[in-house]
């Protein structure tokens, strides 16, 4: 009966037949202190809001910068995700850094964070599994975050980046010894660090003294350096079947009204 009741609806409303969840990269668009930015937003194919989603906020870098909305979507862990969507059960936020401009910037670092509310809010984000990961500049913008922002990310996931002014990088700390300052700040967050040693753009050193620093800190943290790689070393990072497992093992369980900061 239950059958014959169910097509009878689908007839008399045919729309229905058609309604389906939106999934995969989907276009969105943020409104920051007056100004719209276009993001993208993945949604795993079998979403339902029946659950909270592990959820992962992805900078990317200075050559994806714009307000095209779309080249953020096509380099690093966008592509693993496209390449092996079942690895990734994530919500996974992707801003868009303007022209000009930097993540370690407060106006670009509202942006990132506001997109990542939203989302959050729209597809039922898990406050205690949001993950914060960028390569390069996105890097940069990793760190920065994190430090300003402690007690908001179960995990961290810098790729060939650094803390330091760098070829024209803006500082992410202005402390005597960054790195220290930053693995302070950082606690026992969890950080898996990915650099190559053949990088020409950022010295593989900025890697190594940050996971040096962590280390001595007490911190909690993994680090990954690939031999005769050079800058692109997302193209590696982001395609280790580990990490996303790793991030779904990692889970914030600090007081909760800390993670709304």
């Amino acid at each position: 009966m239950s059958r014959i009741f169910t097509l009878l609806l689908l007839l008399a409303f045919p729309a229905l037949a058609f309604a389906k969840k939106e999934t995969g990269f989907l276009d969105r668009v943020v409104k920051v202190d007056g100004t719209e930015y276009r993001y993208v937003v993945y949604v795993p194919h079998d979403w339902t809001k029946s659950k909270k989603w592990p959820t992962v906020l992805f900078l990317h870098g200075s050559g994806e910068r714009g307000d095209d909305g779309l080249a953020q979507s096509q380099v690093g862990l966008p592509g693993a995700v496209r390449l092996h969507p079942d690895r990734f059960p994530f919500i996974i936020v992707m801003p868009q850094c303007r022209i000009d401009h930097w993540w370690t910037e407060p106006a670009m670092i509202k942006v990132a964070l506001k997109a990542l509310d939203d989302a959050m809010k729209e597809f039922k984000g898990d406050p205690q599994q949001v993950h914060l990961t960028g390569l390069s500049m996105g890097g940069w913008g990793t760190w920065t975050i994190a430090a300003t922002h402690p007690g908001k990310f179960a995990t961290i996931t810098p790729v060939c980046a650094g803390v330091l002014s760098e070829h024209d990088f803006p500082p992410a700390s202005p402390a005597a010894d960054p790195y220290a300052d930053i693995a302070a700040k950082i606690g026992k967050t969890p950080v898996w660090i990915f650099h190559g040693d053949a990088d020409p753009a950022v010295p593989v050193e900025n890697s190594r003294k940050m996971n040096a620093a962590l280390k001595a800190a007490g911190g909690n943290v993994k680090y990954t350096e690939y031999e005769g790689v050079g800058h692109d070393s997302w193209n590696k990072a982001y395609w280790e079947a580990e990490l996303p497992k790793w991030w779904l093992a990692q889970r914030w369980i600090a007081d909760v009204n800390s993670l709304k900061k």
